[in-house]
């Protein structure tokens, strides 16, 4: 078992260069089914998660070159073939491939997806619009068999603002016959960016980015080469991480509009940020204020961050309260922050938290963003090594991270056993 060992106390001083989103590119490598010819990634995360996705291309019949921060998807022998298990099982985002197989070849049977767990989320407004777009489901065995024997376009309001959702029906409907709406469409930038590559490959997409998404299908689909966009939630755990060290920090390779939700709640602490073009300087302070935040979805602050938030909050005089409105659940890591002395109180969708001194000690990360609340955690303490296992987690969401906190000049290494 490994383990990820950090001896806090250090400022984190220096530049970190972010990669490209993980939320993205989960997305627009399944998007790559849909082409009928190769498409190339530039600015790849190296992360599980699309390690899991390269191996689920290769099972359907894509031969995937992945060099760097590159990949290119030939998938001119890829079939439609049933996936109940092995990987889809591994990955939440597994659900993706549903909307590319359908939007392709009319059909797709893909077990149920897995992922951090945290909290269910049910994909039930995937299965409303495939069905508006005049799909077939069914349910057997823990896998969803799809079919449709034409595609058409529909009105689709979406009962809840779902990032899933609106990507997968938005693939699917890319081939579909006529037009299709999404209403009540979230609004986040990787949907902006799965939106980007598919009109570059053909597709008329409009209104990415916005609540009502038009889309008109048409026959084909043709790959391009894209660049993916700058990780938003690996940019905001940095620059968190930043301020709880009281370091002075550049995130590097960010779109700050991103970002502005996290920014604005640092600033509120005390925390100075100056913007430039594609990056952020960070400058903690000794003493910060306590400030509510509230975990929307976009362009809210993100419930991704609101983990890590979590931990920087313990270092405000005073007490904040940090509610989540996205997932009700998204606190398991409460109990292990608690371990390292945090002093947290849940009551709902909210944490209260006060201000205090935390310790070393060995914690468990539960997921993902968990995972991350830790590190931040680890970080602040003054004497000790905090112990961190469950660090296939945290691996799912930020590349090199310990080269890039190294670099930063934290002292942190992984040890197995």
């Amino acid at each position: 078992m490994e383990k990820l060992m950090i001896a806090g106390g250090r400022p984190l001083r220096g530049t970190v260069q972010i990669s490209g989103a993980k939320n993205s590119a989960i997305a627009l490598i399944p998007a790559a089914i849909l082409s009928e010819t190769a498409v190339t990634l530039d600015n790849l995360p190296t992360l599980s998660d699309v390690a899991i996705y390269t191996e689920l291309l290769e099972e359907l019949g894509s031969t995937v070159d992945w060099s760097g921060d590159r990949m290119t998807i030939n998938v001119r022998s890829l079939r439609s073939k049933p996936m109940p298990n092995g990987n889809v099982k591994k990955l939440r985002a597994s659900y993706y491939l549903m909307g590319a197989l359908l939007g392709r070849f009319g059909e797709a049977t893909i077990g149920m997806p897995g992922g951090c767990n945290f909290e269910p989320r049910p994909i039930d407004q995937h299965i409303k619009g495939f069905e508006a777009l005049g799909a077939q489901i069914t349910n057997e065995n823990g896998a969803l068999h799809i079919k449709a024997k034409e595609l058409r376009g529909a009105k689709i309001y979406l009962d809840v603002v779902s990032v899933g959702a609106t990507i997968n029906i938005m693939l699917a409907a890319s081939r579909a016959k006529g037009v299709t709406l999404i209403e009540n469409a979230a609004k986040e930038p990787e949907i902006i960016d799965v939106a980007t590559l598919l009109n570059s490959m053909g597709a008329k997409i409009k209104g990415a980015g916005t609540e009502t998404i038009r889309i008109e299908g048409v026959d084909s689909l043709n790959g391009r080469r894209h660049s993916i966009i700058p990780d938003r939630i690996q940019a905001g755990t940095y620059m968190i991480a930043a301020a709880a060290t009281r370091g002075d920090v550049v995130v590097d390779n960010v779109i700050p509009k991103h970002l502005e939700a996290v920014t604005a709640k640092l600033q509120e602490m005390g925390v100075h940020i100056y913007e430039m073009d594609e990056s952020i300087r960070v400058v903690g302070r000794p003493d910060y204020e306590s400030v509510d935040v509230k975990a929307l979805v976009y362009p809210g602050f993100a419930t991704d961050l609101q983990s890590p938030m979590g931990s920087l909050l313990t270092q405000a005089k005073g007490v904040s309260i940090l509610s989540d409105y996205v997932y009700s659940n998204r606190f398991k890591h409460v109990p292990e922050l608690m371990r390292m002395g945090a002093q947290i109180k849940l009551e709902g969708r909210s944490a209260i938290i006060e201000g205090s001194k935390l310790y070393a000690a060995k914690v468990k990360a539960t997921d993902l963003r968990a995972g991350a609340a830790l590190v931040v955690a680890g970080l602040t303490v003054e004497e000790g090594v905090t112990e961190i296992t469950g660090v296939e987690y945290i691996d799912r969401g930020y590349d090199h991270l310990v080269t890039n906190l190294s670099n930063l000049g934290a002292e942190v290494w992984r040890e197995n056993g």
